[in-house]
């Protein structure tokens, strides 16, 4: 049997091939990478900004007016409430098609949306009273934004990322402020009022 003959230009066109493929591969995982990061940014970026705010103004202490005392038991169940809308939102893109591709598919950066998903486990009251954890978990995507800004002051980056972080933040105090907003209806509906100490 004869062997096929290559010459010497098929062989580097083929090589070409291989290697430009690797490169657009490599390339569209970072760019999937990228908008994976400016979504969990969307969710969990703007949290940290509002926890300091309110722990301003309600103060760390035991509050004795009432809304601030509510405004600050309900500040993790806003955070739990946002990381559930999150879920929903991943669950909205398999459309019910729950096979391992799909899921390969969705999570390119696997470990950070594990950890976005951890925010779900302030609905558990045990957890939610521990106001500082909910601010710890949500700086770990604050710090994406951070680091934008730095690069952009330190070296020549591109000016369109960090514009496209700071809408992508706007977004995120909307949604954070939405979801107390909607926490704090919540328990003036739901949650009796404390009774007043006889003095």
């Amino acid at each position: 049997m004869s062997k096929p003959k290559y010459n010497e230009f098929q062989i580097f066109d083929k090589v070409d091939d291989s290697v430009t493929f690797k490169i657009e591969t490599k390339m569209a995982n970072s760019f999937f990478v990228y908008l994976q990061q400016l979504e969990l940014m969307a969710f969990f970026s703007g949290y940290p900004l509002i926890y300091a705010v309110i722990i301003y103004f309600a103060g760390n202490k035991r509050a004795e007016n009432n809304f601030k005392t509510r405004i600050l038991a309900v500040l993790p169940f806003a955070y739990a409430f946002t990381g559930t809308l999150y879920l929903g939102l991943q669950l909205k893109k398999l459309y019910f098609n729950y096979s391992s591709e799909n899921v390969k598919l969705l999570m390119h950066s696997p470990y950070l949306m594990i950890w976005a998903l951890i925010s779900i486990l302030f609905w558990i009251p045990a957890v939610g009273r521990k106001r500082a954890l909910s601010l710890l978990h949500s700086l770990v995507f604050f710090f994406f934004l951070v680091k934008d800004i730095i690069l952009q002051f330190a070296s020549s980056a591109d000016e369109n990322i960090l514009k496209n972080d700071m809408r992508i933040y706007t977004v995120s105090l909307l949604l954070n402020i939405g979801s107390l907003v909607l926490m704090l209806l919540l328990s003036f509906l739901f949650l009796p009022k404390k009774k007043q100490e006889l003095k």
